[in-house]
């Protein structure tokens, strides 16, 4: 089946008036009183409060918003401004937004979200990605805009079998494209996008023009002397990483056993609320992350968003070592913001042969969509520009 469907969010009454009152009875859990700690914990940046990980003093405030002030009805028909699309790809629902521009030559993009995000994330960009010149900007810089939903998030889920990791779904994006009808494309990724985007890159590189990332994801092999002659800023990048790869529970847990916290989540809206607040933290505000939250809920995709770590580690597992043939050719561009990931770059060039544009900023997050809105626009438009 290719038929592609309008898709309206309509979110049963019942259900918005079932999560309100479980919201009225959330039983929150103990926890220690605040302490004087503050700083870093194994080298990540931790606020006061957050050692043992998400606060009460974070989690209560959000959920008494969420039931006394937040207005699903206002987010819905927010979202529902954006035309959006729903197809069968490869057995899986996949949910989409599609915006045109009012130019003819613009640029068909794709954008892919990371977790815990949804396809909000790039909400933001579609009036300026999609019609530069009414914002001051240049015409000829205008994209077609698709934002799609990673099957297991949102209305693309939950997932039904075995199987959607990010090569998987890069097959389901080079569909999509296909049956839009775009024979030419961009592509953008952030987090979980970053590494949808070079997959895709290089599985459809006869119809991929460029693809563009906040985050490259290379590592250290443990090869003899791959160390020699990083400087001292690159070896702090290194451990950064080190650092936030050993502390993040969330990519621990969902790698490894997705089903057992799923249990909780699908349960508990303050829980949810707590799981995903880890990592967007303050990078959006409340009601953006309320929004977020709802749609997990709503969908109950707790589980089959958490699935996709899995099936990711079992991907790279099988696909480490592969020969240098095997490396992305596609051509990459690198946004790098402030605090984030900081990737090393004859590490990055081991795994993508083609980097053609590289920019670190000094502002900006993993969120850069929501916290470095104008920074990551401007570097969409200098990376594609390069490409002609």
């Amino acid at each position: 089946m290719t038929e592609i469907k309008p898709f309206r969010i309509e979110i049963p009454q019942a259900d918005v008036d079932d999560l309100k009152d479980r919201l009225a009875r959330t039983r929150f859990a103990d926890e220690l009183p605040a302490g004087e700690f503050a700083g870093k914990l194994e080298g990540i940046p931790t606020p006061p409060g957050w050692e043992y990980g998400v606060p009460g003093s974070y989690v209560r405030p959000l959920v008494e918003r969420w039931r006394d002030e937040f207005d699903w009805r206002a987010q819905e028909a927010r979202l529902n401004q954006y035309p959006q699309f729903i197809t069968e790809i490869d057995g899986q629902a996949v949910h989409f937004v599609h915006v045109k521009s009012p130019e003819p030559g613009a640029t068909p993009l794709i954008l892919t979200h990371g977790w815990p995000n949804m396809f909000t994330e790039y909400l933001g960009l579609v009036d300026q990605l999609t019609d530069p010149g009414a914002h001051g900007g240049d015409p000829g810089q205008a994209f077609h805009v698709v934002i799609p939903s990673i099957p297991g998030f949102g209305f693309s889920g939950p997932t039904r079998e075995r199987g959607w990791n990010a090569a998987r779904t890069a097959a389901a994006w080079a569909e999509l494209m296909s049956r839009l009808g775009y024979e030419r494309y961009g592509v953008h990724g952030n987090d979980a996008g970053a590494i949808v985007g070079p997959i895709l890159g290089e599985l459809d590189r006869d119809h991929v023009t460029g693809v563009h990332v906040n985050q490259i994801f290379s590592f250290p092999k443990g090869e003899p002397g791959e160390f020699e002659g990083l400087t001292e800023a690159e070896m702090g990048s290194l451990q950064f990483g080190q650092a936030f790869i050993e502390h993040a529970i969330h990519d621990r847990t969902q790698s490894n056993q997705p089903q057992t916290l799923a249990h909780a989540l699908a349960d508990s809206p303050s829980g949810q609320l707590a799981w995903i607040g880890q990592l967007l933290g303050d990078a959006v505000d409340p009601d953006e992350l309320l929004t977020i939250a709802s749609l997990f809920w709503f969908t109950n995709t707790s589980a089959s968003s958490a699935r996709f770590y899995f099936e990711n580690r079992d991907w790279f597992a099988t696909h480490q070592g592969e020969s240098q043939s095997a490396r992305t050719s596609v051509p990459i561009g690198l946004a790098s913001f402030a605090f984030d990931f900081k990737p090393i770059r004859r590490f990055a060039e081991r795994d993508h042969a083609n980097i053609v544009h590289w920019n670190d900023y000094d502002r900006g997050g993993h969120w850069a969509a929501h916290d470095a809105t104008d920074l990551l626009i401007g570097d969409i438009r200098e990376f594609f520009g390069k490409l002609g």
